[in-house]
């Protein structure tokens, strides 16, 4: 009997077990990859995020590792338009911290697994869970390999999968094994199998919007800021990224079926002049947009986080922010419930309060990927214009700053 199973072990789910576990709180993180993806992913760190990851240990770590960007640039045709500081937050870090999110899975692990080796079990996918009023059982299915890692659990060999808490069975060259806690979150991503199971619905959207987006060596000379081409074939945006690297973004007419780095190459200098060296490029993605929001975070003893809650456009670079944030709000309610402290109205809250962020992150996102679709040459050129006024103005210029990092 644990007292918290995490089902996910993304940063999301990692930071929440690192947060409960420094509270005391036996906790279990299981995560179906049987290893991290070297795919980088989400890259930047906003400043809230970075104040929370103090709280266990990864703070400073990160930012050892990352790229520290104070300021950035809307740039058309070559010519820059506005320029946004992230120096005027509400936070102690005056930047957006850009690191692979690779890295930022790894710091996390570390810290968690420095409150024990058993705190955590990779290739173990949760397959299904039932809450009987009083605790949680969780079904999983667990890679051989990864079960003799885990500290406690009894092998025991039988044909049926159907077993009892904490034992397991090999069955079909896997291990199936029962858990039980007082309490569930599920941070298991946008796919969530938990939020499926349980029938949680949810608001959804498709966008029309498509993107290409690849890591290549850096050669523009722009170092440390980022850039957002503003240009009529749609936007182009450039972030800069440790080792030398720079990670771009293009909008597309279409979903790129068989993209290649040449291709992605191509195009950024057709929209903006810049030349990018395809043979250094270690990244290579072609992806859509949609949001989903869970309409309940909160069922009996199960509570959603991150992706699992609320799928965003990942344009602005929200989405695992969004998530450690909730993990924050929910991790001393769930350290109080243990403590047999009454939960219903604080757990109501946190709902309402999380639900309330992940409608203005997905208003922010409509907004960012409006900002970046093709338009005509001369309504592109007046638009632009528009907007490097509206930036000048401090007031909106600091508005406008705190919303691109969440502030």
């Amino acid at each position: 009997m644990h007292d918290v199973i995490i089902s996910g072990g993304g940063p999301v789910g990692l930071f929440l077990g690192g947060l409960l576990r420094q509270s005391g709180v036996d906790v279990l993180v299981l995560e179906k990859r049987t290893q991290r993806s070297d795919h980088s992913r989400a890259i930047g760190i906003h400043p809230p995020s970075l104040a929370a990851l103090e709280g266990v240990g990864a703070a400073a770590p990160l930012i050892a590792q990352g790229v520290q960007i104070h300021n950035g640039v809307a740039r058309t045709q070559g010519r820059d338009l506005a320029g946004l500081s992230f120096s005027g937050g509400r936070t102690a870090y005056p930047f957006v911290l850009a690191v692979p999110q690779t890295v930022t899975e790894s710091v996390l692990e570390q810290r968690l697994r420095a409150h024990g080796s058993d705190v955590m079990v990779r290739g173990a996918q949760v397959m299904r869970a039932h809450d009987d009023g009083t605790q949680v059982t969780v079904s999983a299915r667990i890679r051989r390999s990864e079960t003799d890692r885990h500290v406690g659990l009894d092998r025991s060999m039988g044909p049926d999968p159907g077993i009892g808490p904490g034992r397991g069975v090999e069955h079909a060259g896997d291990t199936y094994a029962e858990f039980s806690a007082r309490l569930l979150v599920g941070a298991d991503g946008a796919r969530s199998a938990l939020r499926s199971q349980l029938d949680v619905a949810t608001y959804s959207r498709d966008y029309p919007d498509t993107y290409l987006m690849g890591d290549f060596r850096d050669n523009t000379g722009d170092g440390a800021t980022a850039v957002l081409h503003l240009e009529p074939g749609g936007i182009v945006e450039s972030f800069p990224l440790p080792g030398g690297v720079r990670r771009w973004v293009v909008h597309t007419d279409a979903l790129c079926g068989q993209p290649t780095a040449g291709s992605l190459a191509e195009l950024i200098r057709a929209r903006t002049g810049a030349v990018v060296d395809p043979d250094t490029n270690s990244m290579l993605s072609a992806f859509t947009v949609r949001s989903r929001l869970a309409r309940r975070l909160i069922r009996g003893r199960l509570a959603l986080i991150g992706d699992a809650a609320h799928e965003i456009s990942p344009i602005g670079g929200q989405g695992m922010n969004l998530g450690w944030l909730d993990a924050v709000a929910l991790a001393p309610i769930i350290t109080a419930a243990l403590d047999g402290k009454p939960s219903a109205s604080a757990l109501h809250a946190f709902e309402r309060s999380r639900q309330r962020a992940a409608r203005q992150a997905v208003r922010q996102a409509h907004l960012n990927m409006a900002l970046g679709r093709p338009l005509p040459r001369a309504v592109m050129a007046i638009r632009n214009r528009a907007l490097a006024q509206l930036v000048a103005a401090p007031a909106v210029h600091n508005f406008v700053a705190r919303r691109f990092t969440m502030q």
